[in-house]
């Protein structure tokens, strides 16, 4: 009785200082996650709105060649790059829980919403970006006039 005591208690101890290692997330779970959110076809809207801003970085280029870009572009493909980020950083346990979760009608509506969430929280963020820019402006402009000023009053003197 005594030893298979000890050896309970021992096995107790061992188990309870042991770390809990959490299994990696797996790539049929990631992906799932990633299509329920739509994290690929996200990610290509976002390579659509860069287009005007690549047009400009090669003015040169024919026509033909964005649409040929555009073509290229694969949601699968590109959720099939991410998925080691969110193996990353996620283990299968994270993963299913958060799947449950966009499973629930809170989190059905989160994903129903969040492409509107987005477009004006960038809007918002475009805005504030817009205004930081105009009092950075206005502080620089007017330490230029001092600086100005100041100069003008020592040739003056």
């Amino acid at each position: 009785m005594k030893v298979t005591g000890y050896l309970s208690v021992f096995c107790l101890l061992i188990g309870i200082s042991m770390p809990s290692f959490s299994e990696p997330a797996t790539q049929s779970s990631v992906k799932q996650l990633m299509q329920k959110v739509g994290a690929g076809d996200m990610s290509v809207q976002m390579m659509n709105q860069m287009i005007p801003a690549l047009k400009q970085m090669i003015p040169d280029a024919p026509e033909k060649f964005w649409t040929d870009f555009v073509s290229e572009l694969d949601a699968g493909e590109m959720e099939d790059l991410i998925i080691p980020v969110y193996q990353k950083y996620l283990t299968e346990e994270d993963v299913v829980a958060i799947n449950s979760f966009y499973d629930s009608p809170a989190g059905m509506k989160l994903i129903s919403v969040q492409p509107k969430i987005m477009q004006e929280s960038m809007i918002i963020g475009q805005q504030w970006g817009q205004e930081i820019a105009a009092r950075v402006i206005a502080k620089y402009q007017a330490q230029q006039t001092m600086e100005n000023n100041k100069s003008g009053q020592l040739k003056s003197e």
